[in-house]
C-alpha cells in the first residue's frame, strides 16, 4: 500500500469516530482546544510509526471483527523471568507453548520498574523500556513477530492508574516542577487527603494502609492508593491522558495484540466518592477504544475489573458504543473454589446463571487462578438467605479448607492480606496444590493422587465449557505445585502471592511425556479438552448456554446448543460418585470416552465430569 493510500486509510478511520471522540474529549477537558490538537497530532504520529506488517494484521481483523470470538483461542499467562528468563528465552520456548495448545500469550508486566519497589512490575518507571534483565523493546518486537508468524496473539499489561515514584514525571514533581505535580495528586496539607479518606476504601489495609503518602522532597502529600511507591495519575489533566495513550499505542506498535488495562476502575478520582467506577472512567475507556479502532484496529482491550458482575458488565459498554472487548470472569473463579470447599454447586449455578443471561457479544476470560490472590467476592446475600451462612465465618471456613487447616482437606494454600480485625483474608496457591496433588505426593498414596488429578481435570473442563477465552496459568498444565522458597527471600517473604509465582519447572515439563506420571495425566487431559473444544461447534461463543437441573446439589449441570449440536456438561464436586438426573432419555456420545450412552440418570465419577454430545438431524 503506497503512502497516499495509507494516509487515506487513517483519514477514513478517524472520520468514522471524529465527532464522538472530539465531543467526549472536549466535554471531559473543558473545551481545551490546544490539548485536543496535541492529541490528534499524537494519533497521526502513532499511525505513521505503525509497521506495515501490523497494518496487514489490522486489515485482516477489521474484515473479521469477531476474530477473537468462537472456540479457538486458548490463553496462557506467564512471567517472562519465571518462565524462560528473558524475552528471547520465551521465543525459544514457543514450541512448548504451541504443544500446550496455546495461541494467546499473556506476558505479565515487563516494563522497567525498580527492583525492590515494583509490586510485581506494576510500578512502572519507564513505559518505553523493558526491564533490562528481560531484554529490550526490540526483543519484545522480535517475540511478537515470531508469535504472529505462528498464529499466537500477545497480551501485555498497561499499568495506567499510576507510575512508579521513580518515573521521570514523579522525579520532576518531587523536584518541585508544578507541571509534573499536576500530573499527580499533590496537596500542601493533609486536609484534603483526610477528606478523601472518609469515603475512599483502602486497597491493601494491612500491607499498605491509607491512600496518601508524605513526599519529603516536595514537602507535600501525594495520592498513593496501592503502595507508597505507586503515585496515582490525575486523568483530569489532559496531558496525562494524551501521553499515557501515546505510551499504550507505542506498545501496540511493538506488536502487542491485547492491552490489559490494569486497575481501570480506579483511574478517575473525585472528592466525596469512593474513587471507583466513576462515569468519567467509562468516558476514558470509550475514547481508548476509539483510538485503537483508528490506529490499530486489530488490538483488543482487556479490562481488569475485579468486582461483582453488576460493576463488571458496564465496562463492555454498549453495542453502539463499546468499551472493552474482554473482561475477566472473576466472580466465577471465586465461586468455583468456594464450590471445591463446600461441595455444594448451588451458589456456582446461581452465579453462572447470571453470566449466561448476559448478551452473547460479551466475551469473558475464564480462569481457575491468576497471578494475584483469590478474593472471596461472593454473593453473601444469596448464601445468607439460602443457607444461613454469614460472610465472616464462611470466609474463615473457605480459607481453613483451602489452606488444609480444616480436617480432611487435601488443599494446600496460604492466606494473603490476612486482617484478623475484620476476620478477612484472601487465598493463594497453585491449582495443583489447591486440588490436592501436592498433599498426595507428600503425604498420600496412588488413590489420593488419582482423586486430585481427576479434580484438577474436572475444573479445567469446567473452564473450557464456558463461553469466552480460557486462560491457563503457566505451570498448571504440568501440575506445578506451590513454591515455598519465597519465604527465604526478604523482598518476597511478606507477599504470599509469590507462592504461585515460582519458576517454571522444566524438569516437570519433561515429565509430561512420562506415561501415567501426574504431570502426564494433567497435561494429557487438558490437551484433550482443548482439542475437543476446538473440534465441536457447540463450544462456540454464539451457543445458547443454560444451567441444567441435575437434581443433585453436588453436581453442576451446563447445557449448550449451537446449530444442531447439543452438549450436556456435568461436574461432580463430591468426593463420591454421584448420579445426575436429567429429563432426557435420548442417546449421547461421551466425548471423553468415545462411548455412547443414554441420558436420564447419568453417573459422574467422584470429582469428575462428563461431556455428553449429540446432533439433531
Amino acid at each position: 500500500m503506497n503512502t497516499q493510500d495509507w494516509k487515506e486509510e487513517f483519514a477514513v478511520r478517524f472520520a468514522r469516530h471524529a465527532d464522538e471522540l472530539k465531543w467526549l474529549y472536549m466535554e471531559l477537558y473543558h473545551n481545551d482546544q490546544k490539548a485536543w490538537e496535541y492529541f490528534t497530532g499524537m494519533l497521526y504520529r502513532a499511525w505513521e510509526a505503525r509497521p506495515e506488517s501490523l497494518r496487514m494484521i489490522d486489515r485482516a481483523r477489521e474484515a473479521c471483527p469477531d476474530w477473537y470470538r468462537g472456540h479457538d483461542l486458548v490463553g496462557m499467562l506467564m512471567y517472562v523471568k519465571q518462565f524462560a528468563g528473558t524475552l528471547q528465552g520465551v521465543k525459544g520456548k514457543l514450541d512448548y507453548v504451541q504443544d500446550c495448545g496455546v495461541n494467546y500469550l499473556h506476558l505479565m508486566p515487563l516494563l522497567e520498574s525498580p527492583k525492590e519497589r515494583s509490586d510485581g512490575g506494576y510500578a512502572v518507571s519507564d513505559f518505553r523500556k523493558v526491564q533490562p534483565e528481560l531484554g529490550t523493546m526490540d526483543d519484545l518486537t522480535d517475540l511478537a513477530e515470531e508469535c504472529h508468524r505462528r498464529g499466537i496473539s500477545v497480551c501485555l499489561d498497561f499499568v495506567m492508574n499510576h507510575t512508579s515514584e521513580d518515573h521521570e514525571w514523579a522525579r520532576r514533581a518531587r523536584a518541585g516542577e508544578t507541571e509534573f505535580q499536576n500530573r499527580y495528586f499533590f496537596y500542601d496539607t493533609w486536609d484534603i487527603p483526610n477528606w478523601y479518606e472518609q469515603t475512599v476504601p483502602q486497597v491493601f489495609p494491612t500491607t499498605a494502609p491509607g491512600n496518601f503518602t508524605w513526599c519529603e522532597e516536595a514537602k507535600k502529600v501525594v495520592m498513593t492508593m496501592f503502595y507508597p511507591y505507586q503515585w496515582d495519575l490525575n486523568y483530569a489533566n489532559p496531558a496525562v491522558f494524551n501521553d499515557m495513550t501515546d505510551n499504550m499505542l507505542n506498545l501496540c506498535n511493538h506488536g502487542v495484540d491485547i492491552i490489559r488495562l490494569d486497575a481501570v476502575p480506579y483511574i478517575w478520582k473525585a472528592l466525596g466518592t469512593t474513587c471507583r467506577n466513576l462515569p468519567q472512567v467509562h468516558t476514558l475507556v470509550r475514547m481508548m477504544r476509539m483510538v485503537c479502532e483508528i490506529i490499530c484496529p486489530g488490538t483488543l482491550l482487556l479490562g481488569e475489573v475485579v468486582m461483582e458482575p453488576s460493576r463488571v458488565v458496564p465496562y463492555f459498554g454498549t453495542v453502539e458504543k463499546p468499551e472493552c472487548h474482554l473482561l475477566y470472569n472473576v466472580t466465577t473463579m471465586a465461586s468455583v473454589w468456594h464450590t471445591v470447599a463446600t461441595r455444594d454447586v448451588r451458589l456456582l449455578a446461581h452465579q453462572l446463571g447470571q453470566v449466561f443471561a448476559l448478551p452473547k457479544q460479551y466475551v469473558f476470560l475464564n480462569y481457575l487462578r491468576c497471578h494475584d490472590d483469590i478474593g472471596w467476592g461472593l454473593d453473601y446475600d444469596y448464601l445468607r438467605w439460602n443457607f444461613g451462612w454469614e460472610e465472616v465465618p464462611h470466609k474463615k471456613y473457605l480459607n481453613d479448607y483451602l489452606t488444609g487447616a480444616f480436617p480432611g482437606s487435601r488443599a494446600r494454600g496460604e492466606l494473603y492480606n490476612d486482617d484478623p480485625r475484620l476476620g478477612d483474608a484472601r487465598l493463594c496457591g497453585t491449582t495443583a496444590s489447591l486440588c490436592g496433588i501436592e498433599a498426595a505426593r507428600k503425604e498420600g498414596g496412588e488413590r489420593d493422587m488419582e482423586d486430585a488429578v481427576r479434580l484438577d481435570g474436572m475444573l479445567h473442563a469446567l473452564m473450557f465449557t464456558l463461553s469466552g477465552v480460557p486462560v491457563l496459568y503457566s505451570g498448571d498444565e504440568i501440575a506445578q505445585e506451590n513454591d515455598y522458597t519465597y519465604h527465604d527471600d526478604p523482598v518476597k517473604a511478606e507477599d504470599s502471592r509469590y507462592l504461585h509465582r515460582g519458576d517454571m519447572d522444566w524438569a516437570k515439563a519433561e515429565k509430561r511425556k512420562v506415561k501415567d506420571s501426574p504431570e502426564n495425566r494433567v497435561f494429557t487431559q487438558i490437551s484433550k479438552q482443548e482439542k475437543l473444544r476446538a473440534q465441536y461447534g457447540v463450544f462456540d461463543d454464539d451457543a445458547d448456554v443454560w444451567i441444567l437441573n441435575t437434581g443433585n446439589s453436588q453436581v453442576l449441570g451446563i447445557g449448550r446448543y449451537f446449530r444442531g449440536e447439543q452438549l450436556l456438561a456435568l461436574f461432580n464436586f463430591s468426593r463420591d460418585p454421584q448420579v445426575a438426573w436429567i429429563l432426557d432419555e435420548t442417546m449421547y456420545l461421551d466425548l471423553e470416552s468415545g462411548k455412547r450412552c443414554k441420558a436420564g440418570s447419568i453417573k459422574v465419577p467422584a470429582g469428575g465430569y462428563r461431556w455428553l454430545y449429540k446432533t439433531f438431524k
